[in-house]
């Protein structure tokens, strides 16, 4: 049986996601292979037993020194979502060690993480995009002139973040500096993007070096302003309604665009793909390159409804890296 490593906490304000998606992935993994729950905080790598005593990783080889022997892992995991789990960080690093993991390149998976670089990748090929303006800490817009070039109201986010975390909906030209002050403490820059009157919906992709499979698509429907952290975590902030009651050549319309989107940035493994479906067209937000899958977040959702058992599907990504 393989030892596998899950990578799981990171250095981001997803930490606590992370740690809930790793545990589902070690549940649905269970006797399929000896898995260990690596736990990263910064500069601390490790794992605990049952018993809660912790043992550090040698990052020099990635290997784990127990009492009785040592570890070395066959294949790693990556379920940190946001740094250094999703950004390339940890994939460069493995790439380094020659250990197989899942999920897309360091390319890819930097590409993907910078809102703003992916966008302006994204117009070499026909993707519909909502207008945004980079934001930096040395070169601030003036309001009004933000206000005129994208209309309100409009989203400020992080230029890297996930979780909706430190997002704001703007509606007037006096919340412009705190929202972008806002986003600063997620992010060294921030986006603003031109809002888009219409219903967010979700798109699961998995790539595996034999097959891709498009998921089902979601409808969100928050409950609060936008879908926020808390509509994200807590079911009765939002509906999350799989397969969405899009009409049929809508939910085609997503489901293309989303493998398409996929297929452009070379995405490998399990991504999801997010719109505003504006005038029955999807408008392209952003590519979780490592997604969330806990109970309540939403591929799980759409690996049900296509009938796929998390194990299946957790292996399979496991047993393609191991082919690299």
């Amino acid at each position: 049986m393989k030892t596998i490593a899950i990578v799981t906490g990171g250095n981001s304000s997803e930490f606590e996601i992370s740690v809930k998606s790793a545990g589902a992935v070690e549940k649905a993994l269970a006797n399929r292979y000896h898995t260990f729950l690596i736990m990263i905080k910064g500069q601390e790598w490790y794992w605990e037993d049952q018993s809660g005593q912790a043992y550090k990783l040698d990052k020099n080889n990635f290997s784990l020194k127990l009492h009785d022997r040592l570890v070395r892992f066959d294949a790693v995991f990556i379920a940190i979502h946001g740094t250094p789990g999703e950004n390339g960080y940890l994939q460069a690093y493995f790439e380094m060690m020659g250990i197989p993991y899942t999920g897309c390149n360091v390319y890819t998976s930097a590409l993907t993480f910078n809102k703003n670089a992916c966008k302006l990748f994204l117009r070499n090929f026909p993707v519909k995009m909502a207008r945004s303006v980079l934001i930096s800490k040395n070169n601030i817009p003036d309001p009004d002139k933000l206000s005129r070039e994208l209309g309100l109201p409009v989203f400020i986010k992080p230029n890297d973040s996930g979780s909706s975390f430190g997002i704001t909906k703007v509606t007037s030209v006096e919340q412009i500096i705190p929202a972008i002050h806002h986003a600063f403490t997620e992010s060294p820059q921030a986006l603003a993007e031109e809002f888009m009157d219409g219903i967010e919906a979700a798109c699961g992709v998995i790539i595996t070096s034999e097959k891709t499979i498009v998921l089902p698509v979601t409808e969100i429907v928050s409950k609060n302003e936008f879908f926020d952290y808390e509509a994200k975590y807590d079911p009765a902030k939002a509906d999350e309604i799989t397969p969405g009651r899009f009409p049929g050549h809508v939910s085609e319309a997503i489901r293309e665009a989303s493998y398409n989107i996929a297929s452009y940035l070379d995405c490998k493994g399990l991504v999801r793909v997010d719109f505003i479906v504006a005038d029955e067209e999807p408008v392209f937000i952003e590519v979780n390159t490592i997604p969330g899958i806990t109970e309540e977040s939403i591929v799980p959702k759409q690996m049900k409804e296509y009938g796929l058992d998390p194990g299946e599907l957790y292996s399979l990504l496991i047993e393609d890296a191991l082919k690299k």
